[in-house]
């Protein structure tokens, strides 16, 4: 015999909770113990609340989250109430935690608790208290519009539970529906109406005042117009309350009965009450989604674009806002491709977590962006962004500053050129999971000084290690000052998986602020949590940079020896002594000649030739880059067929497979590249 069996010949139900969809089974014997006229079966919170008296409902959810907390046995008296409110039998209700999320327990009727000849006032003042303290607490915890419309659905009111809601909003000259529940269809112009329409809800928005309709008849002859779009739901009771926040009307709620409700002071004030938790709770679900709205706009706009990437590196990037407040603050991160083919990383944070801290960091990241395609070294770019942010200062009473770091790579050699505005230093976990923070010199914060030195600091990242910059959230958050939150980071970095920086960057936030955070809280454990950025770099030990070596040739052909031309020619065809096409190896040569022939002449400076193979053979390119001190552009234009000069530019866009024209800080560069392709015959042999 099973126990549900011998627990029914005893008089015993059995019952359980699922508090992840908020679902009750029940047996034969529990449901007939609290009076489903479905018998066994799943029911729906809200359909179980409705049997039980408010006050021990409240009582009893209370006790199912201490013993799913608690993992312990409770007990409690419940009392079953019919549609009028009158006790019918009390239950004992014995409570067992069934993890994960799940609450079996039993139902046995008790000889106590309750008059079955009616409903005293005094105890239905207490069950309309007690439902109305629940309502309260759900309403208040719901965070968006959703959450909020899926509990007004669960509303079990004190003996007149509705059968069917729905909560319009009011936009403009329209009303139009929210959300609504007990309804599967519902007519298209019910949901969306003009303000002036004669339909009570649209009465209700326009004149703030609630509808009462007790019976289908005071219904059809009050709003005949309507009444043909209702009569098919089968409802005989109607209620349209306003929905008012601040003296203002934000739209009206719909609560409708299979069962007959007179609509007795007593009850009308649960309704007015229900009403006005609802428009309250639907004005705070507003306001945060528009928060976070302005949050997630702020981000797209602020964070770059695209996915970082650096040609030859692993790159990996997070920005991690706070909890609090817009969830936006002055922390970013940048990767920006250079004229001369290096790479820039950026990581800044703005003083202040707010809006204008936001701005000031969209402003500051548009600046040194131009700044550095400009072609300007990175001292040069800080002293320049450092003197735009100082004169935003002298604008404004909300003067702020800014912590910076500037690295630019050569993602060829990986050689790093840094320089660092009062930001947190990098650091580097080495090839054998050594992390350490890499000490280099430090100017001031951005904004401060104007004229302020950023003085350089070089190093290199061999292949295989990872360098790691951020902002202090990620070395601070949780009550760390930099020493103790360098060694948490430390340890992280070099515990995790230093060949997927996806995964890497997730281990070094979840250890601030993942689980095990809180067991490693630093001395200063008042310190406030901020924002985080953070950067992983990797050059990678199996890429082409690394595994072959680099070709390059530097000549410097001054104004007044144009012979050297004839060397830089020799210096190209010796670069590409074994290039497999020598079609493109003569396509070099000539545009070398017009790129250093064009500096010579319509320059008063000197040529820089700066050449380079890079690849494996087959597969390599060449990057030719011819700079002067000129700020003067070249332009293309149209010769005839005599003319002597003219035409450097269209054998540019002729004869390479890609070329342009960069500004520098000190003039401009001109360049192309050729990529190698083999032979027909040697792809097929």
């Amino acid at each position: 015999m099973h126990t549900e069996d011998v627990l029914a010949a005893v008089g015993s139900g059995v019952w359980q909770w699922e508090q992840a969809t908020e679902e009750i089974a029940v047996d034969a014997q529990a449901a007939h113990l609290l009076g489903l006229p479905d018998g066994a079966g799943t029911y729906r919170t809200a359909a179980v609340r409705a049997c039980l008296h408010a006050a021990d409902y409240v009582s009893v959810s209370a006790e199912v989250e201490l013993a799913a907390a608690e993992g312990t046995v409770a007990e409690q008296l419940v009392r079953v109430v019919g549609p009028d409110g009158s006790v019918r039998r009390t239950l004992r209700a014995r409570i067992a935690p069934r993890p994960p999320g799940r609450i079996r327990g039993t139902l046995h009727e008790v000889p106590v608790g309750g008059s079955r000849s009616g409903r005293p006032p005094r105890d239905w003042r207490r069950a309309r208290e007690a439902f109305l303290l629940d309502a309260g607490r759900a309403l208040a915890e719901a965070d968006s519009t959703e959450e909020v419309l899926r509990v007004a659905a669960t509303l079990s009111m004190p003996g007149f539970s509705p059968d069917g809601l729905a909560v319009f909003g009011v936009d403009n000259d329209r009303l139009s529906a929210i959300g609504h529940h007990g309804q599967e269809v519902i007519d298209p112009s019910i949901l969306d109406m003009p303000l002036s329409a004669d339909y009570p809800a649209a009465v209700v928005a326009r004149t703030g005042q609630a509808v009462y309709l007790p019976t289908p008849r005071s219904y059809a002859e009050r709003f005949p117009a309507t009444w043909p779009l209702v009569r098919p739901y089968g409802r005989v009771s109607w209620s349209y309350l306003p929905l008012t926040v601040a003296g203002t009307t934000i739209g009206a709620w719909m609560a409708a009965f299979r069962d007959p409700v007179e609509f007795t002071p007593d009850e009308r004030a649960v309704l007015t009450t229900v009403a006005r938790m609802l428009g309250q709770a639907l004005a705070r679900a507003g306001q945060h989604e528009s928060e976070r709205a302005l949050t997630d706009g702020l981000q797209r706009t602020m964070l770059p674009a695209r996915k970082p990437d650096v040609t030859g590196m692993a790159v990996a990037a997070r920005y991690v806002p706070t909890g609090g407040g817009l969830q936006v603050g002055g922390d970013w991160y940048d990767v920006i491709d250079l004229p001369s083919g290096r790479t820039a990383i950026v990581i800044g944070d703005v003083q202040g977590h707010d809006v204008r801290a936001a701005g000031i960091m969209g402003q500051l990241r548009i600046a040194l962006r131009a700044y550095a395609a400009e072609g300007h070294g990175p001292d040069a770019v800080l002293s320049r962004t450092s003197r735009f942010l100082a004169g935003l200062g002298r604008t404004s009473a909300d003067a702020r500053f800014a912590t910076c770091l500037y690295a630019e790579v050569d993602p060829l050699t990986g050689a790093l050129e840094m320089v660092r505005a009062g930001h947190p230093e990098p650091a580097v976990r080495l090839g054998d999971g050594t992390t350490i923070v890499r000490r280099s010199e430090v100017g001031l914060p951005l904004g401060i000084e104007p004229d302020a030195d950023y003085p350089t600091t070089r190093m290199v990242l061999e292949p295989g290690e990872v360098l790691l910059l951020c902002t202090d959230g990620l070395i601070e958050t949780g009550g760390h000052d930099l020493d103790t939150g360098w060694s948490r980071l430390s340890r992280a970095l070099a515990a995790g998986p230093p060949g997927d920086l996806e995964v890497l960057a997730d281990s070094l936030v979840d250890a601030v602020h993942g689980p095990a955070s809180h067991q490693t809280t630093g001395p200063l454990v008042d310190r406030r949590e901020d924002d985080i950025a953070l950067v992983l770099l990797r050059r990678d030990p199996e890429g082409p940079t690394c595994a072959v070596p680099v070709r390059r040739t530097v000549l410097a052909i001054p104004q007044d020896d144009p012979g050297r031309i004839r060397a830089a020619r020799a210096d190209i065809r010796a670069l590409l002594h074994d290039w497999s096409s020598p079609d493109q190896v003569e396509s070099a040569v000539l545009l070398v000649s017009e790129a250093v022939t064009n500096v010579l002449v319509h320059t008063d400076g000197d040529a820089v030739l700066l050449a380079q193979v890079t690849g494996m053979p087959g597969t390599r390119r060449l990057h030719v880059d011819v700079g002067d001190r000129s700020d003067e552009m070249p332009h293309r234009r149209s010769p005839g067929e005599m003319a002597s000069s003219g035409r450097g530019l269209l054998l540019m866009e002729e004869l390479a497979d890609a070329w342009g024209v960069d500004p520098r800080g000190d003039g401009k560069a001109t360049w192309f590249e050729l990529y190698e392709t083999l032979p027909p015959a040697a792809v097929a042999g």
